[in-house]
């Protein structure tokens, strides 16, 4: 996934360096997912791969239980996933994944953000083609793998790709494989510390520094709000 990808990493790690933040949206995602597919991480897949990505990013076991028995609370609201799609700066494409158990108050605020930069919210649908949607998954880089014959044995589970860096190791497939290639990894034993759906743009565009400084501006106020989940660009 070349640059894109690791500026993209990059970018993530120093928003979401404020734990503050961070802890709230990956509770939310636990409690969902436990209020969907059950409490039992054995029997409900995404309430593990929820629960992993907490651990990755080190959030208390204590936080992670509480997130858990929150799905019985008859208090906790319903949150509803919602997209959202917009031009921001300079013309960077932006889509936006949200969790709320309020949509109104979500799409007035994702307005804002983008309007107050300049851009904004376009229909739905507009721009959703000018992504690819992939599994993502973040091994631990061991001495005794060997990426280029983990890529054979994940082809038949829809592995696409594999990158390697110093430490890790990033096995893509389409979006609709991620059950299938995180059930090959677990079958192998193999540690998966972070996984994920991503958006990938078609058509990455460079900006300038000063222009990623707008963007940038604009990314931070969207990321800090409690109901969004994730964000993607077609930054280069």
């Amino acid at each position: 996934m070349g640059r894109a990808f690791e500026y993209r990493r990059a970018a993530k790690e120093k928003r979401w360096g404020k734990m503050s933040k961070l802890f709230p949206k990956l509770g939310k995602a636990i409690t969902m997912a436990a209020k969907e597919g059950g409490q039992d991480p054995a029997t409900n897949a995404k309430l593990r791969t929820a629960i992993q990505n907490a651990k990755a990013e080190n959030m208390p076991k204590d936080n992670i239980e509480a997130a858990i028995k929150r799905a019985n609370q008859k208090d906790v609201a319903s949150f509803t996933q919602v997209d959202y799609e917009g031009k921001g700066p300079h013309g960077v494409l932006v889509y936006v994944e949200c969790a709320t158990d309020n949509p109104t108050r979500t799409v007035a605020n994702v307005k804002s953000y983008f309007n107050k930069a300049g851009g904004g919210v376009v229909p739905n649908g507009s721009l959703e083609f000018m992504f690819d949607r992939k599994s993502v998954f973040q091994l631990v880089k061991t001495d005794g793998m060997d990426p280029e014959e983990l890529e054979l044995e994940l082809i038949d589970a829809g592995c696409e790709e594999i990158e390697v860096t110093d430490e890790h190791v990033f096995v893509y497939g389409d979006y609709t494989a991620f059950g299938t290639i995180s059930s090959a990894l677990e079958e192998r034993g193999i540690e998966i510390l972070k996984s994920n759906l991503e958006r990938f743009p078609t058509t990455p565009v460079e900006f300038t520094e000063e222009q990623l400084a707008d963007i940038e501006k604009m990314l931070d106020k969207i990321e800090d709000d409690d109901d969004i989940q994730q964000v993607f660009t077609n930054i280069a």
